[in-house]
């Protein structure tokens, strides 16, 4: 057997140190490439799941494992298709590339909700405006009968005006909920707001004895006086309906009013039952009362939005909340 030359021994190094270099090189390189897969799946909005032939999870991300539960009802398909799961909406997706199969999980609630929300508005104001021509003759007749009925029949007539304001109140806010709130401003004094208010409580009528304290100050806002008296009206009956439903035979409801520098302050408070469900307060067509439809709150925020102010539910003791209206 021939001998190995010194050279040759040499070079045999060189070469086994060069292998290792660039085994050591592309070792590196994998490990790497590996960080940056697993940083970029980390990096995705949504619930990454991969999965080995076996239907093993070879890689996730934080969101599938917050998700594990989720991840148990998943089908193994490749057409999309929604899941609920706890109360959201998921939007699951599949692909696969040679034996691997990746899982997608997407957060669709909002979506499915604004979608929710844009159909019922769409159906909303077509009933509200089907609605309104034979309210309208309704009232008008009603307005005439109450000038030629007997004496005694003049309660009745003024309850058959009650409920068709009170069907009014919701049409309204119905066809502005769909189109959107526009503020046309003007100069406007507290006192003409408050007769028109007091005006509108006499007609959205109530059996208990009920005091309702106003705020004395004369004061100007610069406003739109509709979208205004929808805006208090909204409060002030929500307060009536909440002493209605209390077990005392009396109540109050209280506007107090203050400014600083930049807005018109109001707290509206009332002494009738406190609010279940505060997290549906402002969620449209999503009523915290019985016989509410679920925009009174909703576009009492966007008025006071369209008036650089805002609604906010005061958190105490005493149950009311807070509108802030621009100076």
């Amino acid at each position: 057997m021939s001998s190995i030359t010194p050279q040759e021994l040499n070079l045999l190094i060189e070469q086994t140190y060069k292998v290792e270099k660039e085994f050591n090189e592309l070792k590196a390189s994998y490990v790497h490439l590996q960080d940056t897969v697993e940083e970029i799946v980390e990096f995705l909005p949504n619930a990454i799941w991969i999965l080995d032939k076996n239907g093993g999870v070879f890689l996730q991300n934080s969101q599938a494992k917050s998700l594990s539960e989720l991840f148990g009802l998943l089908e193994l398909k490749n057409d999309d298709y929604e899941v609920q799961f706890n109360s959201k909406s998921y939007l699951i997706k599949s692909s696969s590339y040679k034996e691997k199969l990746l899982l997608s999980a997407t957060d669709i609630t909002e979506q499915k909700r604004k979608e929710n929300l844009a159909t019922m508005g769409q159906m909303a104001a077509h009933l509200s405006h089907e609605i309104r021509n034979p309210i309208g003759s309704i009232s008008l007749l009603s307005s005439t009968l109450k000038k030629r009925v007997i004496p005694e029949n003049i309660p009745i007539v003024e309850e058959i005006q009650k409920s068709v304001y009170k069907i009014e109140r919701i049409v309204k806010a119905t066809l502005m909920f769909s189109k959107g709130v526009h503020a046309n401003k003007a100069p406007l004094k507290w006192n003409e707001l408050h007769d028109a208010l007091v005006e509108a409580i006499g007609y959205y009528g109530y059996t208990k004895n009920i005091t309702f304290v106003f705020p004395q100050q004369k004061f100007i806002l610069n406003a739109d006086r509709d979208l205004l008296e929808m805006l208090f009206s909204n409060f002030l009956t929500n307060a009536i309906d909440a002493i209605e439903l209390d077990e005392e035979e009396e109540g109050t409801v209280e506007i107090v009013y203050e400014s600083d520098e930049k807005f018109h302050i109001f707290g509206i408070y009332d002494s009738g039952i406190m609010i279940e469900n505060t997290k549906e307060l402002f969620e449209a067509f999503k009523s915290t009362k019985v016989k509410g439809n679920g925009l009174g709150l909703v576009l009492s925020r966007q008025i006071a939005e369209a008036h650089g102010g805002s609604v906010e539910l005061l958190e105490g003791k005493r149950k009311g909340f807070e509108i802030k209206l621009a100076l």
